[in-house]
């Protein structure tokens, strides 16, 4: 995969409330896996790893269309990108037009061009799928229905739109056709409060799968990265963190299993693979894997790591993440227990 598309990715995410919206980067995430999540989370910011976290936390099971809606449109908007990059755009427009169609064209454009638009205060509201904010929307007065579309970009507006009853849809459009201008302290406090009424929903809909995603895609970030976000992360969400860090399993964390566990991934690891993820590992995780092993296959393996000499430490990294895999499906099949500590109790 060409290098600049994790980063192009992640400029789309960085500026997601303008365009795409946090829940379909977090599906985007969830579709792309752990491995290439990570290299996208390395070119954000703590604040956007942070919001991106809480959404793949709060992502239940996603449809298998959705995820190829959500794939497709991300793909669009990168193409749309390079386009204005070249030409400008109407040269987006243009091209777009001619390969999409009108309608999937105009949705694009109207998404870049509230990217470069200033801010509205409602940007909260375009992590919200369409429908549902049709629903979390559809008991306010009508003049405030009517605010709130005004202010977001038209193709979001339009499908929030189209959910309403036809009473209370044809009403909101009269009062979005005389809207006046609005004070911006009326538009920012009915943001705040709009925006406190919706983490309050939100806030229940943690699912453990969700964390768990989290947890698969920092544990495949390198130590640094991953420590300094979760502690950044801890500061607004010490629960979510807390639940993170409990479903989080490196390396290192495999001395603290019992003998018999160890022993099993000693059955299913490659033995080259093996090596190579102790020759960076700390002694006491050494140790854990060299009592399982015989004095002859301990002796063979030590040569091979001197045999190798200076290794690089992503390399290290990747065999120690195939590993820790072996662990999670042993885990799984319910032959170990990761959470069994030394040796499991029985009764």
């Amino acid at each position: 995969m060409p290098k600049d598309i994790p980063t192009s990715i992640a400029q789309l995410i960085g500026n997601t409330p303008a365009t795409i919206g946090m829940k379909k980067a977090a599906i985007l995430m969830i579709a792309l896996g752990e491995d290439m999540s990570s290299k996208i989370m390395a070119f954000l910011d703590d604040e956007e790893v942070s919001d991106l976290s809480k959404e793949i936390a709060l992502t239940k099971v996603v449809p298998p269309e959705q995820i190829d809606d959500v794939i497709e449109e991300f793909y669009n908007m990168m193409l749309a990108k390079k386009f204005i990059a070249k030409g400008g755009l109407e040269y987006a427009k243009s091209v777009l037009v001619k390969s999409l169609g009108p309608e999937r064209a105009r949705k694009i454009i109207d998404r870049l061009t509230k990217m470069l638009e200033q801010s509205s205060g409602f940007e909260f509201l375009t992590k919200i799928d369409p429908k549902q904010l049709a629903k979390f929307i559809m008991n306010e007065h009508p003049q405030t229905i009517a605010l709130i579309l005004a202010h977001l970009d038209p193709s979001h507006a339009a499908e929030s739109m189209a959910q309403l009853p036809e009473d209370l849809k044809a009403e909101v459009a009269v009062r979005i056709a005389n809207l006046q201008d609005i004070s911006p302290t009326v538009v920012r406090t009915l943001s705040k409060v709009l925006e406190d009424r919706f983490e309050a929903l939100s806030s229940y809909n943690v699912e453990v799968g969700g964390v768990k995603s989290v947890a698969e895609i920092f544990n495949r970030m390198d130590r640094v990265t991953s420590k300094a976000t979760l502690d950044r992360l801890e500061k607004d969400s010490p629960e979510l963190v807390a639940k993170i860090r409990d479903m989080m399993f490196v390396f290192d964390d495999i001395k603290l299993l019992g003998k018999a566990a160890v022993q099993e991934i000693l059955k299913k690891a490659d033995k080259k693979v093996l090596t190579l993820a102790l020759k960076g590992a700390d002694e006491d995780t050494k140790q854990r894997f060299f009592e399982n092993m015989s004095k002859r296959a301990v002796e063979a393996m030590t040569e091979e790591m001197e045999y190798m000499g200076p290794v690089r430490l992503k390399d290290v990294e990747k065999s120690q993440h195939e590993i820790v895999a072996i662990v999670r499906e042993l885990d799984e099949e319910g032959t170990i227990s990761i959470g069994g500590g030394e040796e499991d109790k029985f009764v």
